[in-house]
């Protein structure tokens, strides 16, 4: 499938040189002088190296054929990550850098979209939200409701965000995976 440059957004991935390449950043420039231009930050997610690309804004564009298949993680072995495909039971193993931030956030039994790119496993889709238990923050302080200096608290898969004064230990929250930030509390 084609598209206009112009038409490319956050998120999307292309095909560059034959390979996919997931779109960090772009913005849209129209100088004064001279000819409009799509400055874009590229990702090939085959080898994982980041670069700048500059496109015309009627240029055509490739959008890349992704299958994406629902897949549950199971667990590390120090230097792969393994997933159980939840249909056929094939498993496949994916290291750090093909996972990049979304690593941080498997826990065993968690039910992920795993893309696909001509059957290479190369992404994770993590989900909106996840609820998880909070291991260690600092106590309540007395009269702290609705404050705006909100405090660390680290999660039970060991990362660290900022939370409401009024969040305690052993409480489950409800966080976005994709921004690192905290949604609300889970009432159980």
């Amino acid at each position: 499938m084609s598209i206009q440059a112009s038409k490319v957004r956050k998120g999307n991935t292309i095909i560059m040189d034959g390979e996919p390449c997931k779109v960090l950043e772009f913005q849209h420039h129209t100088p004064g002088k001279g000819p409009a231009h799509i400055q874009t930050r590229l990702r090939n997610l085959m080898t994982g190296n980041s670069f700048e690309h500059r496109f015309r804004p009627n240029d055509s564009l490739d959008k890349a054929d992704l299958e994406q298949r629902d897949m549950e993680y199971l667990y590390s072995d120090g230097e792969q990550h393994h997933f159980m495909n939840t249909a056929t039971y094939e498993q496949i193993a994916m290291n750090e850098d093909d996972l990049g931030d979304a690593a941080k956030w498997l826990m065993p039994n968690l039910k992920i979209q795993i893309e696909f790119f001509e059957e290479t496993p190369i992404g994770v889709d993590l989900p909106q939200s996840l609820d998880l238990v909070i291991t260690e923050t600092e106590p309540v302080l007395k009269g702290a409701t609705a404050s705006n200096s909100n405090k660390p608290a680290t999660l039970e898969n060991g990362v660290t965000l900022y939370v409401p004064p009024f969040i305690t230990e052993g409480e489950k929250i409800r966080v976005n995976p994709s921004d690192e930030k905290y949604i609300e509390r889970v009432k159980d």
